[in-house]
């Protein structure tokens, strides 16, 4: 069963307020994008597709890809408007001989392989996995005055993170079916915010919930990159203790 990642590295990141894309960011000396492209490089991960913002891509090539030497990067495409046709236009990408598809954020850097190992072994007995967490705090429901509607039961509250693990034929027919219906979904309201949302409404497959890492965050603030900077000094503190060097 032959596996692919895409990895899903355009947008501007206006919360960033950076001048440049929040995905080029230095972390610890190195654009943001690497981290993500290192955890696949060093996993089971068969090959990589990495989608970025249109015009980017021999920059992304040239400056990421070779610069640091990622060979499973087996191709780098343009993305689309929203992340739903970033996710088609990677998933087009794909070798035909693969099996399993694994969907994740260029802007989380702190992808562990214990975490692709639990979503890929879901992904297997379910069709599809999405990485989640639950919610460590009350999460309460508005309506349009902004009063509280409904307050659902903690415990059954997750915040969805990634990778999301489909399998290759269903995903591939989510993105068919979407490039059909997608002005319908639109009429209807209907806002596709995530992989397994897509899947779900297009394919009827509910996605599983496999459990994440608290550390899996995404870089969308300054703030959760000064806290990226944190994580990565304590990690590397921890690994010269243990004498491994980072």
């Amino acid at each position: 069963m032959k596996t692919a990642a895409v990895v899903l590295a355009g947008g501007s990141g206006k919360r960033m307020g950076a001048e440049v894309p929040k995905q080029y960011l230095s972390l610890d000396g190195r654009p943001l994008v690497f981290y993500s492209l290192k955890a696949f490089e060093d996993s089971f991960i068969d090959t990589v597709v990495l989608v970025v913002t249109a015009g980017d891509e021999d920059y992304c090539r040239r400056e990421i890809v070779e610069r640091y030497g990622f060979r499973k990067v087996a191709a780098v495409v343009s993305g689309g408007k929203e992340r739903y046709h970033s996710v088609a236009k990677g998933v087009e990408a794909v070798a035909e001989d693969v099996s399993w598809i694994f969907i994740h954020d260029g802007a989380r850097p702190f992808l562990s392989r214990e975490v692709l190992e639990r979503a890929f072994e879901d992904a297997k007995r379910s069709g599809a996995s999405v990485v989640a967490v639950q919610s460590k705090d009350t999460v309460r429901l508005a309506d349009a005055e902004g009063f509280v509607r409904e307050t659902p039961p903690r415990d059954e509250v997750w915040q969805m993170q990634t990778p999301q693990v489909f399998s290759a034929e269903l995903l591939r027919r989510a993105c068919r079916e979407l490039s059909e219906k997608e002005g319908e979904l639109l009429a209807k309201g209907i806002r596709i915010t995530d992989d397994a949302m897509m899947v779900e409404l297009l394919c009827g497959q509910r996605a599983h919930l496999v459990t994440g890492d608290y550390e899996n965050i995404k870089i969308t603030t300054p703030g959760d990159l000064e806290f990226a900077e944190m994580l990565i000094k304590r990690r590397k503190n921890a690994a010269d203790r243990a004498g491994k060097g980072w």
